[in-house]
């Protein structure tokens, strides 16, 4: 068995991610400050300890006199001499001293308390303080045991030979408390960073969830969708992404229970529809074996079981071509014939319920043979669920009014008829799959909703389309088109006459 994969949330590695991102940032954030800071402190520490290594300079050059190697202050106040780099490195916090030329020690600030006696700087130091000024961080060549930032400069007097180096002054101050400065501004910046954060992961947190929630409520909604639940719904709370993806989700809900209506209301009238006919054709044929039908009657309810299978026939029909349309294998066997001869076809197919129900044809006498390039059968269909529907739905007394116009890029066919019309709001569903309106759900209890679909999806195959317009209570009106290239149109004086004679004389051959 394979191991359960631990499930992770959204939320949670959406929060994380934010939270990885901030702590990125302020620890970049807190190395460059540490860095800038230590540049900023150096340079400013170097600045004044230069700036006072040199100010003692020019006052031992301008009060010295120096044989051999040795310095000698001309002042005769020593004691004031050391009081005051006393008290200068006290204000510096650091440690001053005057060497010789070769390195020794001749004035210290601290006095009694030197540690530079008994040592001497080297020679490789002195060669640069005795030429300009020096800096360095580290333990002045082993005189110090820690690091200190120390400067020197040169002790310049001028004689008759000219300017001449006779010794260096240096100011030293330890290291660490350099870095104090430092570590105290990065101690604030890490507890403003630290505050910073806290109320980030609170403000992280809180929009995360919120902005994960509707994808919670999508995830429990698709499970009841699993169960066969299409109630739920997800609450639009934003105008965003996560909105739109909610308002998509919401009407992908209202489609899943259209068509799981739709199905159920399938399935139950392909029932009715399969049980029914066969329930009256079994009946029959079963009346006829037995004797319990007479033999002068066999022939009546032979007939009865003749609509019967027809009507089977129709809905066989019908749901081969829904397969073929949703496995995209409907295919075109296009070749040129006469759609005014298919319209008049169909409408002696129905002559027997047009004069019933004492329905006025109008419009052969205007229609010219129009030659089209097209799958006959196909077509046929289409004229027939039109035909077929027009006759349902016209009123008694009332007219159908067939009209075709061959335009310049497509011929035009408009089937009218009277009657009680299609509601405004109905029209723009009328060509969707298992779609009934209010009125054929009254006076067409046996249709599926497939039709006008199968219609339009006919017509668009052929690169035409369906329209159709409807004044309430008055009449109805459905428009198609197809590409006119191929088509042609012939003479209309008495065309429809002879063509309607001659498919009378064919349905007769086919009573007889």
């Amino acid at each position: 068995m394979s191991k359960k994969r631990k499930r992770t949330t959204i939320f949670g590695k959406y929060l994380a991610l934010s939270l990885s991102t901030m702590l990125i940032g302020f620890t970049l954030i807190g190395v460059m400050l540490t860095f800038f800071v230590m540049q900023y402190s150096q340079n400013e520490k170097q600045s004044l300890l230069a700036e006072n290594a040199l100010s003692v300079a020019d006052m031992v050059s301008d009060n010295c006199s120096v044989v051999g190697n040795k310095i000698y202050l001309t002042i005769p106040e020593y004691n004031r001499w050391q009081s005051v780099i006393s008290t200068m490195s006290k204000s510096l916090n650091a440690e001053i001293f005057i060497t010789d030329s070769s390195g020794n020690t001749q004035i210290c600030s601290d006095n009694d308390n030197c540690v530079h006696e008994g040592k001497k700087v080297s020679e490789d130091i002195m060669a640069v303080a005795l030429n300009r000024d020096y800096f360095e961080n580290g333990k002045l060549g082993g005189i110090y045991s820690e690091p200190h930032f120390t400067v020197g400069t040169p002790i310049i007097i001028t004689e008759n030979s000219g300017k001449i180096a006779v010794g260096a002054v240096f100011i030293s101050t330890q290291s660490s408390s350099m870095f104090y400065f430092v570590g105290e501004i990065l101690r604030i910046f890490f507890m403003a960073a630290i505050a910073t954060f806290a109320i980030m992961f609170c403000i992280s947190g809180f929009f995360t969830y919120n902005m994960a929630k509707p994808l919670r409520q999508m995830a429990a909604a698709a499970k009841k969708f699993g169960a066969g639940d299409f109630s739920s719904r997800v609450p639009i709370t934003t105008n965003d992404e996560v909105g739109q993806l909610a308002e998509e989700f919401n009407n992908m809900a209202d489609s899943l229970a259209l068509s799981e209506g739709t199905r159920r209301s399938f399935i139950a009238n392909v029932s009715h529809e399969l049980k029914t006919p066969m329930t009256t054709i079994g009946g029959f044929v079963d009346g006829i074996l037995d004797g319990t039908i007479p033999y002068e009657r066999q022939s009546y309810y032979l007939n009865i079981v003749s609509v019967e299978v027809k009507r089977l026939s129709r809905l066989v029909q019908s749901m081969l071509a829904l397969s073929r349309i949703d496995s995209g294998t409907m295919k075109l066997n296009k070749r040129k014939f006469n759609l005014t001869e298919i319209i008049i076809e169909t409408l002696l197919t129905f002559e027997q319920k047009i004069e019933q129900r004492k329905i006025n044809i109008c419009g052969l006498d205007d229609i010219s043979e129009i030659d089209v390039d097209g799958d006959k059968d196909m077509l046929h269909q289409v004229v027939y669920n039109l035909m077929e529907n027009a006759v349902k739905f016209t009123n008694e007394n009332g007219y159908i009014k067939i009209s075709a116009e061959l335009e310049p890029d497509r011929t035009v066919i408009s089937i009218e008829n009277s009657g009680e019309g299609i509601k405004s709001e109905e029209i723009q569903h009328i060509f969707e799959r298992f779609y009934k309106t209010d009125k054929s759900r009254s006076m067409d209890k046996n249709g599926m909703g497939l039709g006008l679909y199968i219609v339009k999806t006919i017509l668009r195959l052929h690169g035409g389309d369906i329209s159709a317009d409807s004044e309430l209570g008055k009449s109805c009106r459905f428009t198609f088109w197809l590409p006119a290239e191929n088509a042609k149109k012939g003479d209309k004086d008495k065309t429809n006459v002879k063509l309607i004679e001659r498919q009378k004389g064919k349905q007769g051959n086919k009573d007889e």
